[in-house]
């Protein structure tokens, strides 16, 4: 009986031997494996034309076996905590976070004098009278509209000098940073961490030059990244996702003035249908330093096919009402083009702002306006308004308003066209009317659009004018 109680007495000596390893490394939580930049082997980013990004950084941390915690720093201020995600791409089962947390309590003179409200700190002075630094020891009371000490038996304010503070506080960092607490099996991982960002955009920004011509144009497109995120990306790996996308709620980054970078030289970029959107990658990683604005060209297409067009638009209000006073309005130009492989780049272009510019007689390439354009799928229309046609004048005039029925009447207006370029024009006069609709009498042949809109096609000649005069019933 001796001797089986000695053999179960060594069986229990060698199980707390072999286990020991494994319980001190899950007791050694005072450990605090640190993790930056200088760690970080390849950064990735998807950025997404509203406002935010997802990154992935994948760095090589030494984490060990057992139970640690890890300070992972230099991420994004901006980040959105709850998006975090972490694996080990060495061997996934070899890690497991237990806990996390977003630290963004960072280190300032009132973050520090808050955590020591009620204990003790040095204040530094200088002695007028001796000029030497005198060094006394006081109780922080408040911190509240300024700090207050208590100074052996006094208390006081407006203390002149440092105050002198014995250490860094704990949960409080130099930079915003994620704190996990993870169970590893590996003794050194490759890391990735992956987080959504706000503060990171991007769009296109395209220019359209005229030919000497003016019937065709050379088009140019530029990828334009403003990283508003609060840090810097090296070397990082970009693809850029063209969409709208869904997102639960919003929250805008706040307003800061970014600096421009200089124009970058073109790069590769691939296009590719992604989901239901369309996905662009930089074949060659960038440097992209916070609060900055970076360009990168991507489309180069020449012989673009455009179509210019004269557009006078009414409004539905028009027809609701009598009114005696004579309206003058604006003429838009406008530029039409295909996106078609034939008419233009026909490749999907995202949303952006297209500058126009056009040669003047000696030469010189001036700007004639600029649009703001939505995501165009390939073989679909582009309209840009480049502005208002200046030596084209137009007066829009209702010569009858009659009650036909309770709900029906009846309207005459007159639209004088007056060109007073050195070349024949023609306007397109669009007019939206409300309700149920028929043109009775005009004196150009409309063209119903679509159930609100009718058209006529005026021509006006060199130095004169044009008049278009309809009838038109309306019931609503």
């Amino acid at each position: 009986m001796e001797a089986s109680m000695r053999i179960k007495d060594v069986i229990f000596i060698i199980s707390v031997f072999f286990a020991l390893p494994g319980i001190l490394n899950d007791a050694c939580l005072g450990e605090i494996v640190q993790s930056n930049q200088e760690q970080q082997k390849e950064i990735y980013l998807t950025i997404y034309n509203s406002g935010i990004a997802l990154v992935k950084d994948r760095r090589d941390i030494p984490l060990g076996s057992g139970v640690r915690e890890v300070l992972f720093a230099d991420v994004a201020p901006k980040i959105i905590p709850a998006s975090v995600r972490v694996n080990s791409l060495t061997r996934p089962d070899s890690l497991q976070v237990l806990e996390q947390h977003y630290q963004y309590d960072l280190i300032s003179p009132e973050k520090l004098l808050d955590k020591f409200v009620g204990k003790e700190v040095k204040l530094l002075s200088k002695n007028p009278y001796t000029g030497k630094e005198e060094v006394v020891t006081a109780l922080l009371l408040s911190n509240h509209e300024g700090p207050v000490f208590k100074i052996g038996d006094e208390i006081t304010f407006n203390y002149p000098g440092r105050i002198i503070f014995s250490k860094l506080p704990e949960n409080i960092a130099s930079k915003p940073s994620l704190f996990w607490r993870v169970r590893s099996s590996a003794p050194e991982q490759r890391i990735e961490t992956a987080y959504i960002t706000e503060g990171i955009d991007w769009k296109a920004d395209y220019t359209l030059d005229f030919n000497e011509a003016g019937n065709q144009a050379y088009l140019s497109g530029w990828v334009t990244i403003n990283n508003q995120s609060g840090i810097a990306f090296n070397n990082a790996h970009v693809k850029l996702v063209a969409g709208d996308i869904n997102r639960a709620s919003e929250h805008g980054p706040g307003k800061i003035m970014p600096m421009m970078a200089a124009a970058a030289p073109q790069l590769p970029v691939k296009e590719e249908n992604f989901s239901e959107y369309h996905l662009y990658t930089l074949e060659s990683p960038i440097q992209l330093n916070d609060n900055e604005i970076k360009q990168i060209a991507f489309l180069n297409a020449r012989h673009i096919l455009l179509k210019k067009e004269l557009v006078l638009k009414g409004e539905s209000s028009y027809f609701m009402n009598k009114y005696d006073n004579t309206l003058s309005q604006k003429v838009g130009v406008y530029f039409e083009m295909i996106n078609t492989e034939k008419n233009g780049p026909g490749i999907p272009l995202p949303g952006g702002v297209v500058r126009v510019f056009e040669n003047d007689k000696e030469g010189n390439s001036q700007l004639i306006g600029e649009n703001t354009i939505a995501h165009t799928p390939k073989d679909e229309k582009l309209r840009i308004k480049t502005g208002e046609a200046f030596d084209v004048a137009a007066d829009r005039k209702q010569m009858e308003w009659n009650k036909i029925s309770r709900f029906t009447y009846e309207t005459v207006f007159e639209i004088t066209l007056r060109n007073h370029g050195a070349a024949d024009i023609s306007v397109k006069v669009v007019e939206p009317i409300p309700g149920d609709w028929t043109i009775l009498t005009a004196s150009h042949a409309p063209q119903k659009i679509d159930a609100n809109t009718v058209e006529f096609n005026v021509p006006v000649p060199k130095d004169g004018e044009a008049r278009l005069t309809y009838r038109a019933r309306v019931t609503y």
